[in-house]
């Protein structure tokens, strides 16, 4: 049965094969990241935010943040700043500098890192300086720019109606809402009537966002609010499998069977190639120590293995435990046979 939930999604010229989208996460959306669940079918991925400032004083590791593998696209880079002249400095650069198809602005982090620069979720206290910021950055560019923001600073100050039109007003071609306020942070329920009402008072394409945590959820925000498109962040950790699952259920009705153990464990061998070669060892190890854990969830005994990958210095030492534990599940579904 088809479901006909995957019309055609785009952002301004920029056309998506469906309408499932890799979010966003700081610390997690690196090149080696994206490219592993770009090939489990997202429509869009966004890369993690980067600093304006930084791409502004040309530092090193700021920059490096910027490498794009060209089988990643189409792909929104994301800036954060809360100063108008070095976001758009910034915007320029990506403009002319990255393969980038979108510009995202970040207001939406809540770290208290980001608040201080007046960056990120801070943004939302003040409509018309939402719309100040992004319409310097559409005069000052010639990719499309989207805004990526949650729905209010806190229960008292949702303004995400009179936001989501200032984007739009301001020459942005999408916006992505998250369905919380700064002060929820990632706790509690996101407020998908919040985002169905932003998308019936702006005419851009609105991307939805938080609590998408199953194929079935997907499939609920977008007949619930209107949407555009599902955004999937935390559900994809460990788990490029939800967004292939997310993409099959909205096109056929049919939900794909969850990966096995040695599944899980190739792909995170995959991923963790692609670190090292984007990192090297001292830093991709440190790194894909988080995400073998997530990797490992939900398979049998993966308490012992995590606490020793979480010891590991070297890419030996790490490749040698999560093949071990492939043997390990392998020798055990054996015995059962057996039995």
């Amino acid at each position: 049965m088809m479901m006909n939930e995957q019309k055609p999604f785009q952002i301004a010229h920029i056309v998506m094969d469906n309408r499932v989208v890799l979010a966003p996460m700081a610390g997690i959306c690196n090149s080696a990241f994206r490219l592993t669940v770009k090939e489990f079918g997202a429509g869009l991925v966004y890369a993690e935010m980067i600093s304006d400032k930084g791409l502004v004083q040309r530092n090193q590791k700021t920059l490096d943040m910027l490498y794009i593998d060209q089988r990643e696209n189409p792909l929104s880079l994301q800036i954060f700043g809360g100063d108008k002249e070095t976001l758009v400095e910034a915007a320029k650069y990506v403009d002319q500098h990255t393969p980038a198809d979108i510009i995202d602005i970040n207001m939406g982090c809540p770290v208290n890192k980001i608040i201080k620069c007046e960056a990120g979720a801070r943004l939302l206290l003040d409509p018309n300086k939402v719309y100040e910021m992004v319409a310097a950055v559409v005069d000052a560019v010639k990719k499309p720019v989207s805004v990526k923001m949650r729905i209010g600073w806190d229960d008292e100050h949702i303004f995400a109606i009179e936001n989501a039109q200032a984007v739009e007003r301001a020459g942005a071609a999408a916006v992505a809402v998250h369905g919380r306020t700064r002060v929820q942070m990632y706790e509690g329920k996101a407020d998908w009537n919040m985002i169905k009402q932003v998308k019936e008072n702006v005419g851009i394409p609105v991307l939805g966002n938080g609590d998408v945590e199953t194929p079935q959820d997907a499939k609920r925000m977008l007949e619930t609010t209107g949407v555009d498109a599902v955004m999937i962040g935390r559900a994809a950790l460990g788990n490029p499998w939800m967004i292939y699952r997310t993409v099959q259920y909205l096109e056929t009705g049919e939900l794909k069977e969850e990966p096995s153990a040695a599944e899980k464990i190739d792909v995170c061998l995959l991923h963790f190639e692609r670190l090292l070669q984007l990192k090297g060892e001292t830093v991709a190890v440190r790194e894909m120590r988080k995400h073998a854990s997530w990797y490992l969830k939900g398979i049998r005994g993966n308490g012992k293995i995590r606490n020793a990958i979480n010891q590991t210095e070297t890419a030996v030492e790490l490749r040698a435990l999560l093949t071990g534990v492939v043997a390990e599940y392998e020798t055990r579904e054996t015995e059962l046979m057996v039995q």
